[in-house]
């Protein structure tokens, strides 16, 4: 692949010397940089886990569990199959799964193999799962059944050697039974559809199960995932993660919640994030992998009831969630039952944390929402508060060990902090550029090696990082810039207001105007009563010319709010 990226794997390779003001911020159990010899693959952390946590709980699903051994062993099935059909070192693997225990067993069984992943989302539409099929190469897809007839459907234009369905109750013995015919039947959440020649998931274990895989050498510099970006704001790419980025990235979260999560046997992570994102991947999955912690899988997060039993009947001692997320549990019935005196900390990525959820959410649990910042392109994390922060911060931390960042002006010049500019970032968690597509990845960077993030940011006197909005989805009116984030964030302090969205629109005198999409909480509240207390927290350019209410707003599986299909909305019934 041409173009590729080569990220800095210590502080002294990340670039010319910087001050890095964040360091007089780091907890003094927190490295600056990790150790680039320490920086494997993702395979000897799976290796390592399996042999010194075989009895621990690795995993679990609809209440029930299995261990590091019995992932080893299921995923050594998995990677003997996929050898068995003609996998090669580098093939591709697509997984289009929720989160069911099949897919940490996919996850290790395909990487052991030497093959790379390709998470594809399960609520794609047929077209979508073409172009990412097509784009990536994949040879072989693991799908839900609750998606076969996507697949049915997109079939005739894909090119896959192999494909395999997989139930939501595979490897949960007996009670996988019951969980089949409760969402077959009892949900309804299988359509009809005919695959006639794939492969059962049961198949694929028991046929792997007859014979060791083969040992392939793989090293770091192997690819381990091609991670599309959630084409949010353009094309999806297929963002190229080495072993060494992902692994980097583990062991720079690792060193800085280390100090307090502690050694603790009993770690068990809400998973509620979906794996095939970017950020419940390394944070919840691979992270929890590397201190033998426990993944409590949530295979649907939308349904909030069934999500609030579940963490009634566990004992969760860590959280990570989107901004959404932690906003729909605050006002779920049934939230103030769930035992959260274990629970070390709460952490939040993925697109900005309001103040008004991190404190409904602190009153409830006792924890403050953890902001951190990440990308596709990044492994994901590059940036997050300290964990013994005692109220929500509204800025995204500190950059990690061994990371970088600057604020640039549209120029590619270095911006001094408290500038608003384009944050930049380099490090060992940067990814290797984007899948065949050397043009975009030339694009994505500076030409002293720092990734584009496209987000704007300013950088604080103690080297907190804040981010102000992406570039862009910032509104111009009238030629003062106008930042959706922060009239999101006023929306939501009226007590009346559930979730807000702002767009900006094409207007004739004022360039762009401020328009809002909200979601009430108070059914009675009115455009005037909501937009008389804008005027009284923004300045007037920045108070919505339009607002208009909605039962819903449409959001990526993670929670994402996408205001680009707003806008789209709005331009097609024009």
């Amino acid at each position: 692949m041409n173009a590729t990226i080569q990220p800095a794997a210590s502080m002294d390779s990340a670039g010319p010397p910087l001050d890095r003001p964040w360091f007089k911020s780091y907890p003094s159990q927190v490295p600056q940089i990790i150790d680039d010899a320490s920086i494997g693959t993702l395979n000897d952390i799976f290796a390592k886990a399996i042999a010194d946590h075989p009895n621990r709980a690795a995993a679990e699903s609809f209440g029930k569990r299995i261990t590091y051994a019995e992932l080893g062993r299921s995923g050594d099935a998995v990677a003997s199959w996929l050898q068995q059909q003609g996998l090669r070192k580098g093939d591709r693997v697509a997984i289009m799964l929720p989160n069911v225990m099949a897919y940490p067993v996919l996850l290790y069984g395909i990487l052991m193999a030497g093959g790379t992943v390709v998470n594809v989302n399960p609520l794609y539409t047929p077209r979508e799962l073409t172009y990412q099929l097509e784009d990536s190469g994949a040879r072989f897809l693991f799908v839900l059944e609750n998606f076969g007839a996507t697949v049915e459907e997109a079939l005739p234009d894909l090119r896959l050697d192999r494909l395999v369905v997989v139930k939501p109750g595979d490897l949960l013995g007996a009670k996988g039974a019951i969980v089949n015919l409760v969402s077959r039947y009892v949900k309804k959440a299988v359509k009809p559809f005919s695959l006639p020649k794939s492969v059962p998931f049961k198949t694929v274990l028991s046929e792997g199960a007859r014979r060791k895989p083969d040992i392939v050498s793989v090293t770091r510099d192997d690819t381990a995932f091609l991670q599309y970006t959630g084409g949010t704001t353009g094309i999806s790419k297929g963002a190229v993660l080495l072993h060494r980025n992902v692994a980097a990235n583990v062991l720079q979260c690792e060193a800085w919640m280390r100090p307090y999560f502690g050694e603790r046997e009993d770690h068990v992570m809400v998973t509620a994030l979906p794996l095939y994102h970017i950020f419940g991947l390394t944070v919840c999955s691979l992270l929890m992998t590397k201190i033998g912690g426990c993944q409590l899988l949530i295979a649907n997060p939308r349904d909030i009831a069934g999500f609030v039993k579940t963490l009634q009947k566990s004992k969760i001692t860590l959280m990570s969630g989107v901004n959404t997320l932690y906003n729909a549990l605050a006002h779920a019935p049934g939230i103030r039952d769930v035992d959260f005196s274990q629970l070390v900390f709460a952490v939040s990525g993925g697109m900005a944390t309001q103040e008004a959820v991190a404190r409904k959410w602190k009153e409830i649990s006792g924890q403050p929402i953890v902001e951190g910042y990440g990308l596709s392109e990044t492994s994901p994390v590059v940036c997050a508060n300290r964990l013994d922060i005692e109220e929500f911060t509204g800025t995204i931390g500190y950059p990690l060990p061994s990371t970088d960042v600057t604020v640039r002006a549209s120029d590619d010049t270095v911006l001094p902090p408290g500038e608003r500019g384009e944050l930049c970032v380099k490090g060992p968690q940067v990814m290797a550029g984007y899948w065949q597509k050397p043009d975009e990845t030339a694009r994505a960077m500076t030409q002293d090696g720092y990734f584009r993030t496209g987000d704007v940011a300013t950088i604080l006197p103690d080297g907190q990082v804040k981010i102000v909005d992406r570039m862009k989805d910032m509104i111009l009116v009238s030629g003062f810039n106008v930042y959706p984030n922060e009239v999101e964030e006023v929306l939501v302090k009226h007590p009346g207001v559930m979730e807000a969205a702002v767009i900006g629109l094409p207007d004739e005198q004022a360039g762009e105007v401020v328009v809002a999409y909200v979601v009430r909480k108070d059914p009675n509240l009115d455009p005037d009563e909501l937009r008389h207390f804008c005027r009284e927290n923004l300045t007037g350019y920045k108070v919505p010319r339009r607002i208009e209410f909605r039962e819903t707003l449409p959001k990526t599986n993670v929670g994402k709010v996408l205001r680009r299909v707003l806008k789209d909305e709005v331009a097609s019934s024009r």
